[in-house]
């Protein structure tokens, strides 16, 4: 403990000690509580200047000085050495009369404690909008993102709950799948004349299985469960999966497909999970690839282009006159040549 903390209790112990509770309190005692009283003040004075300034108090110096000493008092008086020490003791008398002398003195506004650096606003004031109206605290506070965050929230929570629902039917289905296979498993004579001896309960509550072998498939059914939960519905890998199970990633591979698979059934047949059901079927349109449309490797005869044409050459000589006659020919159109002057050559 430092100088300052033996101090104090030194001085708080020394007014307990001259404050009998059964007797009356001579003279000599009060003047020894008044001075004991003087000393511990004097040593938490700095505390004291600090949280007046901390709650914005310091244009009410006196009356939270006032404050602090009835914190003091009330302190020395609730004190229990055994359960904590003085200086912690006092800290939470301090605080709790001054946030008081606060709220007193501060009915409109009150500015908080610099530490938190917040503002405490009465809901009954009027503030003005950036527009000039008058509007109510409640409206300034409001959160207009709030209503999204609750929805999301609670599409959460639907979402998780119909995962597990899922999830724990698909679970009950491998469970009566085990059950049925271990039922009909042959055993030897030596399990069979022990049931027997067990008596009929036994054998009604484990349908003539071994207790041990259920445990078994519980124990396998549980593993099965977490590696659907976290590999088909969150986002493990099949490396975390195999370590963590001591599962080979190809046996993983298997259970989460053949998990899949069964999932898709159920929830297309319950009708609880109908509105999974039709969002799979949505998605699994949405990831088919488009057809795509393949160019034949041979051209397509019935466009223009692609049609087969005569070819006609032309005599020199009939360019020399004024026009030449028309001539029809399958695909062509008829061409009408100009006069072209005889000095006019072929490029």
């Amino acid at each position: 403990m430092s100088k300052i903390t033996i101090a104090l209790e030194s001085a708080v112990a020394a007014v307990l000690e001259n404050s009998p509770k059964d007797a009356p309190q001579t003279n000599r005692q009060r003047v020894n509580v008044d001075r004991a009283f003087a000393q511990i003040l004097k040593l938490i004075a700095p505390r004291i200047r600090h949280f007046i300034r901390q709650y914005g108090l310091i244009g009410h110096w006196d009356d939270a000085e006032q404050c602090c000493a009835i914190a003091v008092h009330r302190a020395i008086q609730a004190y229990e050495p055994e359960k904590a020490q003085f200086t912690t003791f006092v800290n939470w008398q301090i605080r709790g009369e001054l946030q008081s002398l606060r709220f007193r003195l501060m009915t409109d506004q009150r500015p908080s404690a610099k530490k938190v650096e917040a503002t405490t606003v009465s809901l009954s004031a009027i503030a003005l909008s950036p527009d000039g109206d008058e509007m109510s605290p409640e409206a300034m506070i409001e959160d207009e993102d709030a209503l999204a965050r609750t929805e999301a929230a609670a599409s959460d929570y639907l979402a998780d709950g119909a995962i597990d629902s899922l999830i724990d039917a698909y679970v009950d289905q491998l469970r009566q799948v085990g059950v049925e296979a271990l039922r009909r498993r042959p055993r030897p004579k030596r399990e069979e004349a022990a049931l027997r001896r067990e008596g009929p309960r036994l054998r009604h509550a484990t349908h003539g299985i071994d207790p041990t072998e259920l445990e078994k498939l519980e124990a396998k059914l549980s593993r099965d469960r977490e590696i659907v939960a976290r590999r088909v519905f969150q986002t493990a890998t099949l490396d975390d999966l195999s370590t963590e199970t001591g599962v080979t990633k190809e046996r993983v591979r298997q259970i989460t497909k053949r998990a899949a698979k069964a999932i898709a059934e159920i929830a297309a047949a319950d009708p609880r999970f109908a509105v999974m059901a039709e969002y799979g079927v949505r998605a699994a349109k949405r990831r088919q690839p488009a057809p795509s449309t393949l160019a034949p490797l041979l051209p397509d005869a019935s466009l223009p282009h692609n049609r087969l044409a005569r070819v006609r050459t032309i005599d020199p000589v009939e360019l020399r006159t004024p026009s030449v006659a028309p001539v029809a020919s399958e695909g062509v159109e008829a061409i009408r040549l100009a006069a072209v002057p005889p000095s006019a050559g072929l490029h």
